[in-house]
């Protein structure tokens, strides 16, 4: 059956970062930093069993806890989605970060895992793509601007 060798029940995405891990760590675990790439608000306690919380586009809000924060290694966190209508609902799937220096740059790893199908792992793909390229911009120094995604969620809002 070709399609179940496309089945995604982990999300793994790489990216490079023109940042030393020092510049990136705080951008998963600062509340101000977080937002200046993904989310319009966010509640965050950098430490086993601190909140994890963040208002994605103002009106999807991602939670979970914290499992474990390695300063400028490693940060884990637990995530699902508030909305009762989420197949992942908090805490009921994991976020792995790991930084990795390369010479003046960073290999950013993000690993999701534990989603409850298939299906809620491939819906992730397009977010995490999305974000990561925000924070590519951000940890480098750049403005990724207005997200676009908060934009369409207002305006959905407004209908």
């Amino acid at each position: 059956m070709p399609e179940a060798e496309q089945v995604v029940d982990v999300v793994v995405r790489e990216v490079t970062i023109d940042a030393s891990p020092e510049t990136i760590f705080p951008f998963f675990t600062d509340p101000e930093k977080m937002i200046r790439w993904k989310g319009i608000d966010a509640k965050l306690d950098p430490r086993p069993g601190g909140i994890y919380r963040v208002d994605v586009t103002g009106r999807d809000v991602a939670r979970g806890e914290y499992v474990a924060v390695e300063p400028n290694t490693r940060v884990v966190f637990t995530w699902g989605w508030e909305s009762p209508e989420s197949p992942v609902q908090p805490g009921t799937s994991m976020v792995e970060i790991t930084l990795r220096p390369e010479g003046s740059k960073t290999i950013v790893r993000l690993e999701h895992r534990d989603f409850p199908s298939a299906e809620a792992a491939t819906a992730h793909v397009d977010g995490w793509d999305h974000f990561l390229e925000r924070l590519t911009i951000v940890a480098a120094g750049g403005d990724p601007g207005v997200d676009p995604w908060t934009l369409r969620s207002e305006e959905e809002g407004g209908k």
